[in-house]
């Protein structure tokens, strides 16, 4: 694009855009919010006006084709992603999809292969990789202090109420919408990250069950996978544990010299031991956890020679395929 500023356009603006990601485009150097789109029209007037936007919409198509809006971002279910951001693209403008990218891996190879042919970047809100405790935890493992990575292990234990799953369900557990259940929802998020730190996972396979059957996705996973690089990986994820259970949300790195254990959801301190010592490293929740995400999207359209972006299509589809190697056939 240009030096001058990104204008951006939101077609979605639910909660996810209230703090996490909305406010970024504004407060970005070099970026501004110009219009919103929902579907229900006075939701999206009212996003407007709380956030200072000049725009709303009520059809995504009229923002998509708005001259003002230069990007777009679509912060919609998984479910239309892929329909809008091939029209984003075909419109001819950048585009921001929230994560997941889509609902199967088919889906995200059709992004990618509109986002080649319209020569459309195509960024994904993996924003961990740009968060300085996962930055932290990316600067250990190459300062080779710890030596070879040689194993990780994933854990996060929840307890869901049933009472959240009466009456009509909520979209992540609709897979008709969202791909999967709270695994596709929040393991994205963690496998996304292991694939910037430890690179590309070859091989995946995973067992799943819902002991409670209050929805039709998987609340219970076990994982196993390997990397390019050789390190193994196993996890385990259970949304149904008793009333009580602590809440534990935990990824280790084993190296030949040391051991780093952090959090991908809490914003726990990133901690390290070896042999001789131990650390422990903290970093706040941001304000807009997305904002050094949207940061470097903008300084990447705005300057061709900027450093690109981490978060694609290309990494994004990775995670998906790992995800349906998971869970695919539950």
């Amino acid at each position: 694009m240009s030096a001058s500023n990104i204008k951006w356009g939101i077609i979605g603006c639910g909660n996810v855009t209230e703090a996490k990601s909305g406010p970024a485009f504004q407060k970005v150097k070099g970026s501004e919010l110009v219009a919103v789109m929902r579907r229900d029209r006075a939701k999206a007037e009212d996003y407007s006006k709380r956030h200072g936007v000049a725009k709303w919409y009520s059809d995504a198509d009229e923002l998509i084709g708005d001259g003002d809006v230069d990007a777009v971002y679509v912060a919609t279910p998984p479910d239309s992603h892929k329909e809008y951001a091939v029209k984003v693209m075909k419109a001819g403008k950048p585009v921001y999809v929230e994560k997941p990218m889509a609902r199967t891996v088919e889906e995200c190879d059709e992004m990618l292969r509109v986002s080649k042919e319209t020569g459309q970047k195509l960024f994904v809100a993996y924003y961990r990789r740009e968060l300085p405790g996962f930055k932290k935890v990316e600067e250990l493992l190459k300062s080779g202090d710890l030596g070879k990575p040689t194993h990780v292990d994933i854990t996060l234990l929840q307890h869901r109420k049933a009472e959240e799953y009466s009456g009509d369900l909520p979209w992540r557990v609709r897979p008709e919408v969202s791909g999967g259940g709270l695994f596709y929802d929040l393991g994205s998020h963690q496998f996304d990250v292991l694939d910037m730190l430890l690179g590309p996972i070859k091989t995946a396979s995973g067992e799943a069950a819902n002991p409670r059957n209050l929805h039709p996705c998987e609340e219970v996973v076990s994982a196993s996978f390997q990397f390019e690089s050789g390190v193994i990986g196993t996890g385990k994820w259970n949304f149904c544990v008793p009333p009580g259970t602590p809440h534990t949300d935990t990824i280790t790195i084993t190296c030949t010299d040391g051991i780093i254990t952090f959090s991908a959801f809490d914003f726990a301190p990133v901690r390290v031991v070896t042999p001789t010592a131990s650390s422990e490293y903290t970093f706040p929740r941001p304000e807009h956890v997305q904002y050094y995400l949207i940061e470097k999207i903008v300084a990447e359209l705005r300057d061709p020679s900027a450093p690109l972006c981490a978060s694609t299509g290309v990494s994004a589809t990775r995670t998906n395929w790992v995800l349906n190697q998971i869970v695919g056939k539950y």
